[in-house]
């Protein structure tokens, strides 16, 4: 494809040589221009969109035109809701939001890893804070669904308990009656006090006053990638006892030994967490433990290392009812979404699969 080939050989090249974030930055203020204009709108869609009538779902009441969604991460304070439906996705999250404005780890906080395939992410939940997001988005009206992820804000302020729990709670009202759907994200690796709320105990604290805000929306709950299966089980069995619909496999890995990782590229960069490729195999594990475990219980969303329609697909075949990506959306383009999708599409029919959902674990069943 020839959008293809320009990103390979002439956009990437030119970005690659740039400050990641900066790069970052002027992406979202195009694609937040080209999102106000009919034209340009239409102009992307016939480029880059993909559409079949095989890849179309309904998950937990909510109508998704494709399976493949832009990651919380990326679009953090909701600006490109217009256009990443013309860029092809079938849903986005936005965020992760805080209760309060955060400004985020002091630069640099992104480095890429051109061999590993991955990216090094250590913004630390920058966004301009819920209150400020959803007053913008109070009377929007969306074109696919949109998640809103939630996180506590990174301060020394918010890492006592009680004080995490209602920072959670303030942007969750926030947000009660906008969007599709809620993230619950207790897996942010770059946060100032860690990660309190992977602790079953204190998760179940958090989701005891989550579940007495009233809200129509499903939650999903996104965990880490690091856990091992003693450690996932422990808080899916209390997310089970709570308001929570389903889980997102998974987030950042912080362990600098996985094989996928060149030592060369990640020297002397200590903090961050890192996605793409190094993530995928370690989620694919989860998605499938979990589809196992408790598939009857909990729509799995997969995340990490999507950088083709088989990666998608094989998270599909291992339980995924959905997935989300960036990275991959990065080092590759973006037309790499409707390439996916008309991958799925293919793949299906080589299976003899006439809906995507009829593929969700079709690769672990018995």
């Amino acid at each position: 494809m020839l959008i293809a080939w320009l990103y390979k050989h002439l956009a990437k090249p030119i970005f690659f040589r740039q400050d990641p974030e900066k790069v970052h930055d002027r992406m979202t203020a195009v694609g937040e221009f080209l999102g106000r204009c009919k034209i340009s709108r239409a102009i992307t869609s016939r480029l880059f969109r993909y559409d079949d009538s095989s890849l179309e779902q309904t998950v937990l009441g909510m109508r998704f035109s494709n399976p493949i969604g832009l990651a919380a991460g990326f679009d953090k304070n909701a600006q490109l809701m217009d256009i990443l439906p013309s860029v092809g996705f079938g849903f986005e999250e936005i965020g992760s939001v805080t209760g309060e404005l955060c400004e985020g780890n002091p630069k640099p906080r992104l480095w890429r890893l051109p061999e590993s395939k991955g990216l090094v992410v250590n913004y630390g939940l920058k966004n301009d804070g819920c209150e400020a997001i959803a007053s913008r988005l109070s009377q929007k009206k969306f074109d696919f669904p949109i998640g809103i992820s939630i996180a506590k804000t990174n301060s020394p302020a918010t890492v006592d308990v009680e004080v995490g729990i209602s920072d959670y709670e303030k942007a969750f009202r926030a947000f009660s009656s906008i969007g599709h759907y809620f993230t619950i994200n207790v897996s942010c690796p770059n946060a100032f006090g860690g990660e309190p709320f992977t602790d079953p105990f204190r998760l179940e604290l958090l989701l005891t006053r989550l579940d007495a805000i009233r809200t129509e929306k499903p939650i999903f709950l996104k965990l880490p990638v690091d856990f091992s299966t003693t450690e996932l089980d422990a808080l899916v069995a209390v997310a089970a006892r709570h308001r929570v619909h389903g889980i997102i496999l998974s987030n950042l890995t912080k362990n600098r030994e996985r094989s996928e990782i060149k030592p060369e590229e990640i020297s002397g960069i200590t903090k961050g967490g890192i996605s793409g490729k190094p993530t995928f195999d370690a989620s694919n594990a989860q998605i499938e433990h979990l589809y196992k475990t408790s598939g009857s219980r909990f729509v799995i969303m997969g995340c990490g290392g999507i950088f083709s329609a088989e990666d998608a697909y094989e998270k599909i075949k291992r339980g995924a009812t959905l997935v989300q990506l960036i990275t991959g959306m990065i080092f590759q383009g973006p037309q790499l979404i409707g390439e996916i999708n008309r991958g799925l599409v293919r793949l299906m029919k080589r299976d003899g699969f006439k809906n995507i959902g009829e593929a969700v674990g079709s690769g672990v069943r018995r």
